[in-house]
């Protein structure tokens, strides 16, 4: 029999304590529907390279193989509403948009501590073993925050909540306990569809459905090769993630800034000038972007980033410092930059830097990036 409806309402209020935003309960069992959506997901490839998807994903697909004697999640959320619509940075093409999600502290670090605090308790109260999970575990929070009550996955496959919009982190906790449940949270998108209009990318195949493959988040963040052409002016001045699907939700109208000082904008990452980012090695990289999730995606994939953006924002003054990043050491730094000059420079700055590109043996990347110019028409 579950636990008494007293041990969860003393559960919430120490997480309300703890600055948790939002805490739901669900029963775990061997019936979770989400598992079956994620095996089409990755049978039709729409996972991209994030070959982990695929790694336990029998695990990932049913909750009670990951922890067998588990019997409740709670599912806990951290607001990270924006004080501004990050749409706004879309139309400064000299400024880097940088996703709202990583312009404050990792938050990977202050749920967890947040949460261990929370599972201690739990287990003191219940008498009950407990684990804690942040995104280190094949684990589908989106669909358990949506079991536990917390919100409703949006017709963009995020998490909303009619408290908190499109604005939560989230993070479980397993226990052993049976712990009072608390009511499914059930869809409240109606006809809307702005999230699957605004994407740049058509990313969504249908309603509730997402092609990794083509979503700006993934191919900014998580793809390690080189950004296929089609994305390239789509990605507009977008450095690291993209917020449109999140930012557009009519439900966002409800959330209220977030208030958690360690999720504040820094100056380091608040859609810095692009003229900054061009010229960061790896250790002015480094420093710049400690503690951040920028860090963790590293220096070359960024500037990977840097470099389209610089391409599409029609400023010629970024040249040089994208000339310059012609010799870097990175085939994913050289090869975009040519991509990025081919679309500020002269023809006849072109011309000069071809004859050089095309002489070059054993760089095959930069080579290719030139055919592709020319083939394109875009010497």
């Amino acid at each position: 029999m579950p636990m008494p409806t007293s041990i969860s309402d003393t559960i919430k209020a120490r997480a309300t304590e703890l600055g948790l935003s939002a805490i739901g309960i669900a029963t775990l069992s061997d019936e979770f529907p989400a598992g079956d959506r994620l095996r089409e997901f990755l049978d039709a490839g729409r996972h991209g390279d994030m070959a982990w998807m695929e790694q336990h994903a029998d695990r990932r697909r049913r909750p009670t193989l990951l922890w067998p004697e588990a019997r409740s999640v709670i599912m806990a959320g951290l607001s990270y509403a924006p004080t501004a619509n990050p749409l706004d940075v879309l139309d400064q093409r000299s400024q880097a948009a940088i996703s709202v999600y990583a312009q404050g502290r990792d938050y990977h670090d202050i749920l967890k501590r947040r949460l261990k605090l929370l599972a201690g308790d739990i287990a003191k109260l219940a008498t009950c073993d407990v684990k804690v999970f942040t995104d280190t575990a094949p684990l589908m929070e989106k669909p358990l925050a949506a079991l536990a009550g917390i919100g409703w996955q949006g017709k963009h496959t995020n998490l909303v909540s009619r408290e908190y919009g499109s604005w939560l982190f989230l993070g479980a906790i397993l226990t052993t306990a049976d712990l009072e449940p608390d009511p499914v949270e059930h869809d409240h998108c109606g006809s809307c569809q702005k999230c699957l209009d605004i994407c740049p990318t058509a990313a969504f195949p249908s309603a509730y459905q997402l092609d990794a493959r083509r979503c700006i988040a993934y191919l900014t963040i998580e793809y390690k090769g080189h950004i296929a052409s089609e994305f390239r002016q789509p990605i507009g001045n977008r450095v690291f993630g993209c917020d449109d699907c999140l930012a557009v939700c009519p439900w966002n109208k409800f959330a209220r800034e977030s208030q958690d000082a360690a999720f504040a904008s820094r100056i380091e990452t608040r859609n810095p000038p692009l003229s900054e980012l061009l010229t960061l090695d790896d250790a002015a990289f480094r420093k710049r972007f400690a503690g951040t999730p920028v860090k963790r995606t590293g220096r070359n994939r960024v500037i990977r980033n840097v470099l389209i953006a610089a391409g599409n924002s029609n400023d010629p003054s970024h040249v040089p410092a994208i000339e310059a990043l012609l010799g870097d050491a990175s085939p994913l730094v050289r090869a975009m930059a040519v991509w990025a000059l081919s679309r500020l420079a002269s023809s006849d700055q072109m011309a000069n830097w071809r004859t050089h590109a095309l002489s070059l043996e054993n760089d095959d990347d930069v080579r290719n990036e030139w055919a592709a110019t020319l083939s394109n028409g875009q010497e």
